[in-house]
């Protein structure tokens, strides 16, 4: 081998060394950081217990506890929440809780859960969400128009609509794209040595093609309503 191919692989060898060190004592000495959400230690348990309001407008709601593929795929230091809010005309919508641990790995990119599921991502976009209170402020979130199809009883075809709106947030800072999300938190790490405690927050609900918009609006005033109950504002708790 030449000096030079030498020189190269012996130069890639101490910056994989270097970069492998630098990780390990960032694991090491790294602490975690606060949640942007309202959230309480368990006594015990790496886990915290997320408090989703019962009641929000004219939506009632139902407590659905940790799904089976929480408990066996996310890391034991994730905690979460999920509720089903019910308007009295039946239209509901799913809203659902993901806040990591120490282990980074408990929030996963959206494009993958949903195709998983049999939903195809029809539209992305990013809307404003004016949240009610004191003090009021707009939130960034992503929406996602989704589309399904279902076979009835009667053995026809039916499609159905989704919609999907999300964010991330963490102390001091929220986001509905996950890329700055990571730069965020990479950035944070490597400046304080400290891990930034982010949230995966999400809304769901389904509906008949065409009444995605009217869909929408009902969505995002039980956002509206619902944020200032469990989310800390931007500038603070």
């Amino acid at each position: 081998m030449k000096q030079n191919q030498w020189i190269i692989l012996s130069v890639g060898l101490i910056l994989i060394a270097g970069t492998a060190g630098a990780l390990n004592w960032l694991r090491q000495h790294q602490q975690l950081g606060r949640p942007g959400i309202k959230a309480e230690a368990v006594p015990g348990s790496v886990n915290m217990k997320i408090s989703l309001p019962e009641r929000v407008l004219d939506f009632n709601s139902t407590n659905v506890p940790e799904p089976k593929v929480v408990l066996d795929f996310l890391p034991p230091d994730t905690s979460y929440a999920e509720r089903i809010y019910t308007a009295p005309d039946g239209f509901f919508v799913q809203n659902t809780i993901i806040l990591m641990g120490a282990d980074r790995t408990s929030i996963h990119k959206p494009d993958y859960c949903l195709p998983g599921q049999g939903w195809a991502i029809n539209d992305k976009s990013v809307v404003s969400i004016p949240i009610a209170g004191e003090p009021g402020y707009q939130m960034p979130a992503a929406k996602w128009v989704l589309g399904n199809s279902f076979q009835t009883a009667e053995g026809q075809k039916r499609q159905v609509s989704g919609l999907y709106v999300f964010w991330f947030v963490t102390d001091g800072e929220q986001t509905p794209d996950n890329y700055q999300r990571m730069w965020w938190l990479g950035r944070d790490l490597l400046r304080t040595g400290v891990l930034q405690r982010w949230a995966y927050v999400s809304y769901f609900t389904v509906c008949a093609p065409g009444q995605e918009a009217a869909a929408f609006e009902r969505i995002k005033s039980l956002i509206a309503h619902s944020v200032p109950e469990y989310q800390f504002a931007p500038n603070g708790h």
